[in-house]
């Protein structure tokens, strides 16, 4: 992998994890998940009107990209309901690079090395040892946010290989980019005030700091991905942005004061190893 898309992509992963970090300070999950939506919408209105809309062979996967994403937010809200950070974020995102690989390679003919293979394994164990040893001990097994831990890796792969494909066809991936949060942006935030009512309009007045902040951090992360997955293989760059589990584990530790542990370090070092061989592939 280049160089500087290996730089990007770990850039993206660090602001992955930061907003979803914010989801876990003040305000209850979905509400805060609805928010982050529907201001990333507005953040990306200028660069939807400048880049004009994707070509109309991306349409499709635009759309079906839209609703996984709904699909992705529910799900994520769910697991963030009662499930800590450190438990919910590796278990959503260390399943999905392996999903991402298989399907990739069978869906649209990616092919990994054998470097490739063993980078996208080491990572995704590292990512779920830091899932099951890495949390708090005598902590409780939650199996609901486990559940919707795992659905939400579902809907990870689906929308990573929806977007991959629909970026290539978009003549743009910046416009697909954009399009994707405004349409996503305006069905959560329809959702949301179907769920709470005119009280999303009073927490957005509230909290609007921790909206902004996260839809930048969101809009950031996710448009650098797509545009990677433009020039590198979708099934690498995947595998790659789930580094941002490190920098979960460094917020969950340091922020919100959530243990450090021996199986906290050897999942690092595995993830990391994964990353090197994924850089070196």
């Amino acid at each position: 992998m280049d160089t500087f898309v290996f730089i990007a992509v770990l850039l993206a992963a660090a602001c992955h994890a930061g907003w979803n970090a914010l989801l876990k300070l003040d305000l209850e999950p979905m509400v805060a998940i609805v928010l982050v939506a529907a201001a990333s919408g507005i953040v990306v209105v200028p660069f939807a009107l400048h880049a004009g809309p994707p070509n109309a062979p991306a349409w499709p996967y635009l759309i079906a990209s839209v609703v996984i994403h709904i699909g992705y937010y529910a799900a994520l809200a769910e697991a963030y309901r009662s499930g800590e950070l450190g438990l919910v974020y590796p278990i959503a995102r260390g399943s999905a690079p392996l999903l991402t690989a298989v399907l990739a390679t069978m869906l649209i003919g990616e092919r990994l090395s054998s470097y490739g293979w063993i980078g996208v394994v080491m990572l995704a164990a590292g990512i779920l040892l830091l899932a099951v040893r890495g949390g708090r001990q005598g902590r409780r097994f939650d199996a609901r946010s486990v559940a919707f831990a795992l659905l939400t890796s579902l809907t990870i792969t689906a929308y990573t290989l929806v977007d991959g494909i629909g970026a290539r066809l978009a003549g743009s991936p910046a416009a697909y980019t954009a399009w994707l949060f405004l349409l996503s942006g305006a069905a959560m935030a329809g959702w949301g005030f179907a769920r709470v009512g005119s009280r999303l309009a009073n927490d957005l007045k509230a909290n609007w700091r921790i909206a902004l902040a996260g839809a930048t951090l969101s809009t950031a992360a996710y448009a650098i991905a797509i545009w990677a997955m433009t020039v590198a293989p979708i099934a690498l760059v995947a595998a790659l942005r789930e580094t941002s589990v490190l920098f979960a584990t460094l917020i969950s530790t340091f922020l919100l004061r959530e243990p450090w542990l021996a199986a906290r370090i050897v999942a690092t070092l595995l993830v990391l190893a994964g990353a090197l061989l994924l850089r070196a592939t």
